[in-house]
């Protein structure tokens, strides 16, 4: 069982992670982007004034992408 929290994740790990899964910034308007991927019914908006990134925003993120948990740290840590 992993002990890697998604509690305090940096900003840059998670554009790094969006940008890892397919999905590319397409916007910014104020402190939020905009990502988005083909596939996505809505776009994953990026609050840049936050870190670490919110634990919410990122599962919510990772329910939009179909990923768990363990996907989101094979994701970013490339530890498949």
């Amino acid at each position: 069982m992993s002990t890697q929290k998604l509690s305090n994740v940096k900003l840059s790990d998670y554009r790094e992670f969006l940008s890892r899964c397919g999905s590319k910034c397409v916007g910014c308007e104020g402190e939020h982007e905009k990502w988005e991927r083909s596939d996505f019914l809505r776009p994953i908006i990026v609050q840049t004034h936050l870190e670490p990134v919110p634990e919410f925003i990122i599962k919510n993120a990772l329910r939009n992408l179909g990923l768990t948990k363990k996907d989101f740290f094979e994701i970013l840590f490339d530890c498949r």
